[in-house]
């Protein structure tokens, strides 16, 4: 049955000569070229059965810039929203720059201090949010996380529905595709989240990267499962108004209610992270013999390593292509993606190669530049590199001296032209004055048939300085995993002693980021 449908497919992909577009200038002009292209086909569904095409998109989007016009939201004007992933959100962020503000999405798993840290430091005139969602009340955040802020912005629910008014009231468009119109927060090595500033030029080069490696058309049907406030919202936006292809938009990633959403429209396209295809997997392997996903072309995310061994089991499981994994942060949405065209041997171990336009080197860390195959920090220059942080003093640190944006991760380019990340600097265990990969050791232990997820951290270490831990969460009904089964499995994959695992913890959950990246900070402070 997939095998039909993928041929289907093929064919329906070989008779249809696609254009995407490659020209726009800023989101709001790629939103009104795609609906001029494309006016009829759909573009968004949601789990109540709407549906909404490019050309209904833009004008409803026009409808609602109308609307926040009259609140006296203008070109600059900043706006923060914290909101699920809904139609009604996606037409907010396109009807802001259809007016040319400025907008600070925040995602819906920050609270109080984040908020409150993102308005103070944005200044935000306009802050919308909603009620009661799964638990939360946003309302209360926002409120608690406005009282003490000398100009707290103006709150507005979007329970209701989205302001509208006269499109021909509108003022003119604002084209202006340098200008700062997108601020969003990152947590890192400082005390406080950063923010990271991006222009409607930034986000369109990382989400044409994207768009480009996965060569989508029309006749696939893409999903958006993660927070759309995540940087990975207009990138996966972009790709979508490039080739005018529909997505199936999730308020939240719940397998039972995902999976008929998704054989109804017929996904080719879903993802996220790793910890997704992890549980697509799970999901399959409760009958087998019945495809999950039956009109399935490829799994694609990024936000977190992928073990080589998830692409092989993808494929062979569930079907499609396997795993098109890709590689990109807030600061640069899309710096390498995988290509449905790539050789099982490239998807399987590598996160791609560079996307158009992006400058990709690896250096040593004693400061040369790497040859091929050799491991050092990824770094990349391009039109898809933020512009800065909204603290400057953090920007000194961020590049270097030729204004490449040193990344934090470490990788190879390999002689194919592909990239290979090996770990971070500072996800680097330094034991006994020796450097050791987590993602290494994580890539072995993921082999095990016990282990569904693993990670592994540095622990300190009055004698070795630190110690290498494993975190492992077990396949559901196995047996708990010991410490010397994990260090036997690793001597006879022949594995280094001193990488071994020196400890195991097993944990029922991973503690994860806005995408399902697991937050090793929240595993170093718990075993600590």
């Amino acid at each position: 049955m997939v095998e039909t449908v993928l041929e289907k497919s093929r064919q329906a992909r070989e008779e249809t000569v696609v254009e995407p577009i490659r020209d726009a200038t800023t989101l709001w002009n790629l939103v009104e070229l795609r609906a001029a292209q494309s006016p009829d086909h759909p573009m968004l569904f949601d789990a109540s059965g709407r549906t909404v095409t490019f050309s209904q998109f833009r004008d409803l989007a026009e409808r609602v810039a109308a609307g926040l016009q009259k609140f006296g939201i203008s070109a600059g004007t900043k706006v923060s929203w914290q909101l699920p992933t809904r139609i009604d959100t996606v037409v907010l962020s396109m009807a802001l720059c259809r007016l040319g503000a400025l907008q600070n999405p925040i995602l819906h798993l920050y609270r109080e201090r984040e908020v409150g840290f993102a308005l103070r430091q944005t200044g935000s005139a306009f802050f919308f949010t909603v009620g009661d969602f799964r638990g939360t009340n946003f309302l209360e955040i926002a409120a608690t996380a406005t009282a003490d802020l000398d100009q707290p912005p103006t709150i507005l629910s979007i329970d209701d529905g989205l302001p509208e008014g006269d499109p021909s009231s509108l003022a003119a468009f604002d084209a202006n595709s340098t200008a700062v119109k997108w601020i969003y927060y990152t947590s890192g090595s400082t005390a406080d989240p950063k923010g990271v500033q991006h222009t409607d030029r930034s986000l369109i080069a990382g989400g044409w990267g994207l768009a480009k490696a996965l060569d989508m058309s029309p006749d696939d049907v893409g999903s958006i499962a993660f927070p759309y406030a995540h940087i990975g919202g207009p990138d996966y936006l972009v790709t979508m108004l490039t080739w005018g292809f529909p997505a199936v938009l999730l308020e939240a990633f719940v397998m039972d209610e995902a999976l008929p959403l998704f054989q109804q429209r017929g996904a080719t396209m879903v993802g996220g992270a790793s910890a997704f295809y992890i549980a697509y997997l799970a999901e399959q392997r409760k009958n087998p013999s019945v495809p999950i996903l039956p009109t399935l072309r490829l799994m694609s995310g990024g936000g977190s390593a992928k073990p080589p061994e998830l692409h092989y089991e993808v494929k062979s499981e569930i079907g499609g292509r396997g795993v098109v994994h890709g590689y990109g942060m807030t600061e640069v949405p899309m710096i390498s993606n995988g290509s449905p065209h790539d050789t099982d041997e490239q998807l399987a171990n590598t996160d791609g190669a560079p996307i158009d336009g992006a400058d990709v080197r690896i250096v040593t860390l004693d400061g040369r530049l790497a040859g091929p195959d050799e491991e050092g920090e990824v770094r990349v220059k391009g039109p898809m590199v933020f512009v800065g942080y909204t603290d400057p003093a953090l920007d000194v640190d961020a590049f270097d001296d030729e204004g490449y944006f040193r990344t934090g991760d470490l990788g190879r380019l390999r002689s194919d032209g592909h990239l290979t990340l090996t770990g971070r600097l500072k996800d680097i265990i330094v034991r006994k004055g020796e450097n050791i990969s987590a993602s290494e050791i994580e890539n072995l232990l993921y082999g095990h048939p016990k282990v569904a997820e693993v990670a592994v951290i540095g622990l300190p270490d009055a004698t070795r300085g630190e110690r290498v831990c494993a975190v492992v969460r077990l396949v559901d009904g196995a047996e708990a995993i010991t410490l010397a089964e994990v260090q036997d499995f690793c001597r006879e994959a022949g594995l280094m002693i001193q990488k071994t695992p020196e400890q195991v913890e097993l944990v029922d959950d991973m503690p994860r980021a806005g995408t399902g990246k697991i937050v090793k900070r929240a595993l170093q402070e718990r075993f600590s």
